[in-house]
């Protein structure tokens, strides 16, 4: 994948190909680490490379959860899984969250393509302490963007870490 999205001509495709650029990037740094590497905290933060890719996985995942309505988990169990998913677990390879990365993105693709209209209202849930209580609903256009908001910004942490892991970066 080169270093833009091509020319963008229908939105949809747009915002899938933003998100699949933003995947992209935060995949390269993973290229060519070890288990431990994946592990490695090298940093003033607890942010590892695995748990980086771990965690835009499961943040995806949980919004085309939230797109199709699907979740009942109560906030304090969402919270827990937040914190358990930045970091890749002993028995937790990352190859194994990088399959599972893969299977999200295909999702999203999927679910995104079964949606007629980016403007389809995605009901905010209720009583979730970090969404806000004074919106109804976003759009799927919406959740688009914010995942390519989080998953570049999760990139960037993920180039920082993995330069202080080996002196290696995203940009040649």
């Amino acid at each position: 994948m080169p270093g833009n999205v091509p020319p963008v001509d229908d939105e949809r495709a747009g915002l899938l190909d933003y998100l699949s650029q933003q995947r992209y990037v935060l995949r390269l740094s993973a290229f060519g680490l070890s288990g431990e590497q994946a592990r490695a905290t090298p940093t003033c933060s607890t942010l590892s490379i695995g748990g980086l890719l771990k965690y835009c996985a499961a943040t995806e995942d949980g919004w085309i959860d939230i797109v199709l309505q699907r979740t009942s988990s109560p906030a304090e169990e969402r919270f827990e899984d937040y914190v358990a998913n930045f970091r890749l677990a002993e028995d937790e390879t990352l190859a194994d969250v990088l399959e599972r990365y893969d299977a999200v993105a295909a999702r999203t693709a999927s679910v995104v393509a079964g949606i007629a209209d980016l403007g389809h209202p995605v009901p905010v849930p209720k009583g979730v302490p970090w969404f806000p209580s004074e919106v109804d609903a976003w759009s799927l256009r919406w959740v688009l963007l914010h995942l390519i908001e989080e998953t570049a910004r999760h990139a960037g942490h993920a180039d920082i870490t993995r330069e202080s892991v080996d002196g290696a970066t995203a940009s040649p």
